[in-house]
Parts: C-alpha cells; sequence; structure tokens
C-alpha cells in the first residue's frame, strides 16, 4: 500500500504553489538513504556519527545511558552548533528500567523581561528583527539540567564524559556537507565577528567540506566544565562573557544578568504517559514530557482522537483517507495548544490535571467535529468544569533543534530533545576574549513566547513573556512501554523524538504511529514522507517530492488546501527487538546510529 502513494524518484507534483511555504525550522540539505541499525547490546543514536560514536566510547568504559547522553550533547554542541549546544535548553527522558524521570533544563525569561519584549514602535517585532541579537537570548539550561542527572543516575565521573568532546574540539572535526549548506544559506552569522572568524574564510565563504575546523575555546570552555561541574558556566569569566555579548549587541540588546545564570535551576518533572491500543494484542504505553512542552500533550490527542473519528478503512493504512484523519485529530489538538499550554509554574493545567485534555470523555466529545469533510477552523475546547480566561495564541514560528536516544546494556534508556532554537540560534558567539578561535552559540529561545501578550479582547495569553518563566516547546523526547495486562507498565519498546520546532509534534506522532499501528521498523517509519500543519486554520503541508498524484484530488474534495514544501525532519529512534535493538536516523540529515 505505501509504495503506491510515495516518490522515490523525480516527479514533483506541484500543490498550491502560490500560497506560502512552512518556514522551516533548518533547511535542507539532501536526502540520503539510510540503512536502519541492529546491535545485541547498546545502541546510541544521534544527529551526527561523531557524537554517537562519543556516546558509544562512554558505554564501552561502563557508563550509563545518561552517561552516555552527556558525552552525546557535548559533542554535537562542537560539531552541531547550528541546532543545540552549552548556550542551550533541552527535555530529558530517563529509565533506569524501574522508574522514569524527566528532567527540565528549559531556558528562562530574565528577570528584566517584560510581557511587551518583542514590541517595537508599538507593534510586534518580525520574526527575524526578533530572533538575531541579544533580545532573545534566555538563560540557557542544558548544562545544568545534565549535571542534575548525573548526579542521580550516572556511573563514571563528570570529566571523563566530556573528555571526546574536548579531544575533538582540540584536534578539529571535518565540516560536514550539511553545516557547509548552512553556513553558505545564513546571512547573519557572519555579521557577529567571533561566529564570523570561527566558520568562515577571510573571503567570507564558510570552510569547505572536509575542512578541519578546530575551536580551541570551546576546549577550553568544556575543561573548565569538566572540571568545576555546571558552575564554569554559570559564573564566573564565562558567565561574564555571555552577559557581555548578549547586553552589548549594537542593534538588539537583551536582559541577562550574571544573576539570571547563577540562579537558574533545572527542574524535575513528572513524565506524562498515555495507553494506546496495540494490533492484535494487548498495548502500548507512551511517554512524553509535560508542560511547557506542548508535544506530548498534543501527540496523545492526536492518537485518542484518531481513535474516536468516524471509522473509514481505508484509513488504516497509508493514504489519503488517512491522511484527513490525522489532519483532523491534529487541527483539534493544536487548538487547545495554542490556549492552554504554558509553564507550569505560571499557568494551571485546565481542571487542574493536564491529562484532562486526554480524558476519554473529552476527546469522544471533540472527535464528533470530525467527519469525511475538512471541519471549519475549530476553536480551543475546555475539559472538565472549569473555565479558561486566557486568550488563544496566534500561529508563529518554532525552530531548531536535535534529538538523541540512548539504551544501555542493563536496562537504562535515555530520550533527549536539545536546542539552541533557530538555526545557529541568536547568531551570537561567546568567546572569553583569551585571543582563542571559536566559542558557543546563544539560543534564542525566548521568541518561542507569544509576542502579543493580551488577544484582541485583552485577555492574557498563557504563554506570554514572564521573568523567570521558561517558553512553550513543541519538543517532543519520547520513551515507549508495553502495557501488562494488569496495567503496570512493561519492558521498554522504543526511545525517539526530533528537530523540526512547532513540526516535531508532527514528525513524532507519525513516526510513532507508523512503528506501533503498522509495525514498521524505525528506519522503514522514519523515511515516510512527513506532512505537518502549524495553524488549525492554515493549510496542510506535505514534503516536496515525495508524494504520488493520485490522492491530491481525494484531499481536495474533502476540503484540504495542500503545500508542497521542505520538511526536514531530524528523527532518531530505537527499538527493542528479540536480540537486541535496531535503530534508525533520518534520511533528510546526517545523524546515524552507534552500537555493539
Amino acid at each position: 500500500m505505501l509504495e503506491r502513494w510515495v516518490i522515490t524518484g523525480l516527479a514533483c507534483l506541484s500543490l498550491a504553489g502560490a500560497a506560502r511555504a512552512v518556514d522551516a525550522p533548518e533547511a535542507a540539505s539532501g536526502f540520503r538513504a539510510k540503512p536502519g541499525w541492529a546491535y545485541a547490546k547498546h545502541a546510541v543514536a544521534s544527529a551526527h556519527p561523531l557524537a554517537s560514536q562519543a556516546g558509544l566510547r562512554i558505554l564501552r568504559e561502563g557508563g550509563s545511558a545518561l552517561d552516555a547522553a552527556v558525552a552525546v550533547q557535548m559533542v554535537l554542541a562542537l560539531v552541531e552548533p547550528q541546532s543545540s549546544g552549552l548556550g542551550g535548553g533541552a527535555f530529558l527522558l530517563h529509565h533506569d528500567g524501574q522508574r522514569l524521570q524527566a528532567w527540565d533544563g528549559r531556558e528562562t525569561a530574565p528577570a528584566e523581561a517584560t510581557e511587551d519584549l518583542f514590541f517595537a514602535e508599538g507593534k510586534p517585532m518580525g520574526l527575524a528583527q526578533a530572533v538575531v541579537g541579544g533580545r532573545a537570548v534566555g538563560v540557557p539550561g542544558v548544562v545544568r539540567m545534565l549535571e542534575m542527572a548525573h548526579q542521580q543516575q550516572g556511573r563514571l565521573p563528570w570529566a571523563q564524559l566530556i573528555a571526546p568532546a574536548i579531544d575533538l574540539a582540540q584536534k578539529g572535526f571535518p565540516v560536514s556537507e550539511r553545516l557547509h549548506t548552512l553556513l553558505a544559506q545564513d546571512t547573519a552569522l557572519r555579521h557577529d565577528p567571533a561566529a564570523a572568524a570561527y566558520f568562515y574564510q577571510a573571503n567570507g565563504q564558510p570552510w569547505p567540506v572536509g575542512h578541519v575546523l578546530k575551536n580551541p575555546e570551546m576546549g577550553m570552555v568544556l575543561r573548565r566544565v569538566a572540571e568545576r561541574g555546571a558552575a564554569a558556566l554559570y559564573e564566573g569569566p564565562v558567565a561574564e562573557a555571555m552577559v557581555r555579548t548578549v547586553r552589548s549587541h549594537p542593534g538588539n540588546p537583551g536582559r541577562l544578568s550574571l544573576q539570571d545564570l547563577s540562579a537558574y535551576q533545572a527542574r524535575e518533572r513528572t513524565p506524562l504517559c498515555f495507553d494506546t491500543e496495540r494490533p492484535h494484542q494487548g498495548a502500548y504505553r507512551v511517554c512524553g514530557f509535560p508542560p511547557p512542552s506542548s508535544g506530548a500533550l498534543a501527540i496523545g490527542q492526536i492518537f485518542g482522537l484518531m481513535a474516536w473519528a468516524p471509522f473509514d478503512p481505508a484509513a488504516a493504512l497509508w493514504g489519503p483517507a488517512w491522511v484527513h484523519r490525522y489532519t483532523e485529530a491534529a487541527r483539534l489538538a493544536f487548538a487547545d495548544r495554542a490556549h492552554h499550554v504554558a509553564d507550569p509554574d505560571f499557568v494551571t493545567a485546565p481542571n487542574n490535571d493536564w491529562t484532562s485534555l486526554w480524558s476519554e470523555s473529552y476527546l469522544q466529545a471533540r472527535a464528533q467535529a470530525m467527519g469525511w469533510q475538512r471541519m471549519p477552523t475549530p476553536s480551543h475546547g475546555q475539559p472538565g468544569t472549569s473555565h479558561s480566561a486566557w486568550g488563544t495564541m496566534a500561529e508563529q514560528t518554532e525552530h531548531g533543534t536535535s534529538h538523541l536516544s540512548v539504551v544501555d546494556g542493563e536496562g537504562r534508556s535515555v530520550a533527549m530533545t536539545t536546542t539552541i532554537e533557530s538555526g545557529f540560534g541568536a547568531r551570537l558567539m561567546v568567546n572569553t576574549g583569551q585571543g582563542l578561535s571559536g566559542g558557543f552559540l546563544l539560543n534564542n529561545q525566548l521568541t518561542d513566547f507569544s509576542f502579543l501578550p493580551r488577544d484582541a479582547q485583552g485577555r492574557p495569553i498563557a504563554n506570554r513573556v514572564e521573568p523567570g518563566k521558561r517558553p512553550r516547546s513543541s519538543m517532543s523526547p519520547t520513551l515507549v512501554f508495553e502495557r501488562l495486562p494488569d496495567g503496570r507498565t512493561g519492558p521498554l519498546v522504543a526511545s525517539l523524538g526530533s528537530p523540526g520546532g512547532t513540526l516535531i509534534i508532527h514528525f513524532t506522532a507519525q513516526t510513532l504511529w507508523a512503528m506501533l499501528k503498522w509495525d514498521m521498523t524505525p528506519q522503514q517509519a522514519i523515511d515516510l514522507p512527513r506532512l505537518a500543519l502549524t495553524d488549525p486554520a492554515g493549510p496542510l503541508y506535505v514534503e516536496a517530492q515525495r508524494f504520488a498524484t493520485d490522492w491530491r484530488a481525494d484531499l481536495a474534495g474533502r476540503g484540504h488546501r495542500v503545500i508542497e514544501t521542505p520538511l526536514t525532519s531530524g528523527l532518531q529512534a530505537l527499538q527493542r527487538t528479540a536480540s537486541g535493538w535496531r535503530g534508525g536516523a533520518d534520511p533528510r540529515r546526517e545523524g546515524d546510529v552507534a552500537g555493539d
């Protein structure tokens, strides 16, 4: 059935070409088939082969899955600087074989931030204007979060986990085709003096593919982090350099302070889990990250709404009927997401329980709007008896991120999604000024807040800017377990996630569905054509050159407006088998899976 709908050649279907394409988080750099991988003992899936090898090195040295994740992140900060790093944040799910934990390393708004942070001359700024410079830089959280998780679940010394990244920073790594492509396309990064000196040649062109790029400044910072832990980043010369870089930007300064850095705290939160039926037998338990992420909530709603939607036998398999059913469920989920979800330290959950958005009665009632035709633009729902006083956030672009999954040989597992938001973040490179080349990039995570603090009726937006607040995210690190007949959580089935800004929800949900409902391997599920929406009132985006033509009339007849565009997911997934683990990595990016 799948082959009927997928084009693997050069044919291209032009769909509503006059409409705008989705603002992709990172540009495409080619589609290269991946083989899929199988290992017996342990495995590491990440967005760059050097990062996967670093994680495998730690596992071979006796480290835990959490130890390996630390090593992978530190190397990604060096070799995939456009997506994550020391100046960003992350969400991490960890299972030790018995207990599931969720660690929140999301960035926070500085104490000086105000709800009109992204206003200029009395109106909201354009996204590009807001992103570049210090204004959108949030307090980084990933290093402090990893340190907190390591203190509980690490086995090897912290410094040992940083060593692979220090080695690469000193010896250098070859510039990949993807990094070269993104550097060539970016027009803002070369205006930052430290970034220009590091990433570009004297003639203004990025270093060629294969050029060995050394980062002695980051090597120095990493050595300090190895010796002193997260404090080396949040206090002293490195913290001072961060604040100086943010506040001294000539055109768009920010409000980060030394006090913001020293006061930052990572948080441990309660994971969210929903159950979904397993074809022919039993069920799965799908676990994800709670708010401030909207990912798990939206994915759980999509799965639940599709279960209650009017049944069309054709929608059981890949094709226009399934796409329609998925899209309608996603539109309802995104309507709730735009209204309800924000930092739980600032916003109360509907009915005082985020899982009320998954309740059977609520989803069954919401699914009544789903039919054979595209429904009118849905509004948010209200589970239970509580009443919301929030305004609804308008569609707003999210960017960036990277994902890694790790399983070790003793039953521990990690799913971690990590970010600096836009490609190359705020286009600010931190350098302490000691005469060393390189440094690390800062996030622009505050642009994930609503630029408008209130709606047209004056009601506050739940996800507006407030001091100390964490912006809403779509990051969806996911761990899947068997659900045992007695209702208990059984063995781990899979670990997965993706970059992609708002589109993370779709990339992860579709891959989950293919693995759990259609029994696809991780690589088969990742290879599927992608589709997405960002606005309940907006069009359906489909991945360019990946769909056959004969489904267009079907979707158009149902009322969908379809736009073809690149959808650059970056999925990584691991799945348990009878003999060990199999893994998949996205052919749209350069990741792989390493293991034994």
